[in-house]
């Protein structure tokens, strides 16, 4: 229609602002906790026997690197960087189709030391039950948390992530560097133009207060300074 007005073909576009004739979308966020209850979500997980190891593993390696439960349980060992300790998940597997490096903690290399044996002979680190040349359902985390454990309609997998934003922004880190752990698009579209770093190094810090904050909410207590 504008271009219908520009080139003299109409005198006026009838459709304008017809957009306020339609109801807003409304917006559902996804059920997530408060980071002062992750200890109770993590003595649930530790102490439900009905999930298997192997799922309660691979909920904690989505915890502790921040990611989507589509890119964690299709991670690959060829992806891990055991000597530099770096994950680096594929573009293709990505939500923005851009490849993603996460800095690994200890905590998170004690994951895999802890998967290892079930799984280093096989492509995936979160090998499937039945056929173990492809990884565990999407849904796996997700399952164990709204069925097991007991938290439908309050904690989805995806979540988790939320917890660890929350966490993070209220321990003052840098906006900037928290969306770049979650590999979130950048919101200034001038910015994100001429910016083609990952800030990694400068994640480290954050992946390392993040992983310690985890693992100290595991024992009931709080690791809440930078220092």
């Amino acid at each position: 229609m504008d271009f219908a007005v520009n080139h003299g073909l109409i005198h006026a576009n009838p459709l304008a602002k017809i957009i306020k004739v339609f109801r807003k979308n409304t917006v559902l966020h996804m059920p997530t906790i408060r980071p002062e209850q992750l200890p109770d979500f993590l003595e649930r997980l530790n102490a439900c026997a009905r999930v298997q190891t192997k799922t309660k593993l691979l909920i904690l390696w989505q915890l502790h690197t921040m990611t989507r439960p589509k890119e964690a349980a299709t991670t690959r060992w060829t992806d891990i960087d055991l000597e530099n300790r770096v994950w680096t998940i594929p573009a293709e597997n990505m939500k923005r189709r851009k490849a993603h490096r996460i800095p690994l903690t200890p905590q998170a290399i004690e994951i895999l030391d802890q998967i290892r044996p079930q799984s280093e002979q096989y492509d995936y680190v979160f090998p499937g039950e039945r056929d173990t040349t492809s990884h565990v359902s999407l849904f796996t985390a997700n399952a164990a948390i709204k069925r097991s454990l007991g938290l439908k309609d309050k904690l989805v997998a995806h979540g988790l992530r939320s917890v660890a934003s929350t966490a993070l922004h209220e321990q003052g880190f840098d906006s900037l560097l928290i969306e770049a752990c979650l590999s979130h698009a950048d919101q200034n579209e001038v910015r994100a133009s001429y910016n083609r770093s990952d800030y990694l190094e400068q994640r480290k810090e954050i992946m390392g207060w993040w992983s310690a904050y985890i693992e100290e909410a595991a024992q009931g207590s709080f690791f809440i300074n930078k220092e």
